[in-house]
């Protein structure tokens, strides 16, 4: 996304584009590791000294709640920051902390009355356990592995 539209995007959505909004728009459309609100504010800091932190972390507020950035809340750790436009889940390694993407499916909704009052937005899934870095080879592999030494 080039300057343009990111200004464009952030208008349409009832935002000014200040220069400390728009870096912090634009780094999370460069980077989708799912930063933490430090570490995008150490990134947007490095380029811009005058964005204090509690400038940051309000554009981060300001931007999920006009819905262009989506926040992944994991219990125990800092909240990860997504801006892909792409529809997505989520996979948290247990071990690392590592936020994958995983490619979006419809979720079954509720049934009627389930929910009482509450008024449903959005159903999201974040599937934990442990990436493929941190999860012991599976039986296969390593069956897998043995036959090609020999």
């Amino acid at each position: 996304m080039d300057a343009e539209a990111i200004r464009r995007s952030l208008e349409g959505n009832g935002l000014r584009c200040t220069p400390q909004r728009y870096a912090v728009m634009a780094f999370l459309l460069e980077h989708n590791g799912h930063p933490t609100a430090a570490e995008i504010f150490e990134a947007v800091n490095r380029l811009d000294p005058r964005s204090s932190r509690a400038t940051t972390y309000n554009n981060l507020r300001d931007l999920v709640e006009a819905g262009l950035v989506r926040e992944v809340a994991v219990e125990g750790r800092a909240a990860r920051f997504d801006a892909k436009g792409v529809r997505h889940h989520h996979f948290l390694c247990d071990r690392c902390g590592n936020v994958e993407d995983v490619e979006w499916y419809e979720v079954p909704k509720p049934t009627p009355g389930s929910l009482g009052q509450r008024v449903l937005r959005e159903c999201e899934l974040i599937f934990r356990g442990l990436c493929a870095r941190c999860a012991p080879p599976r039986v296969e592999e390593i069956d897998q592995s043995q036959m090609e030494r020999t």
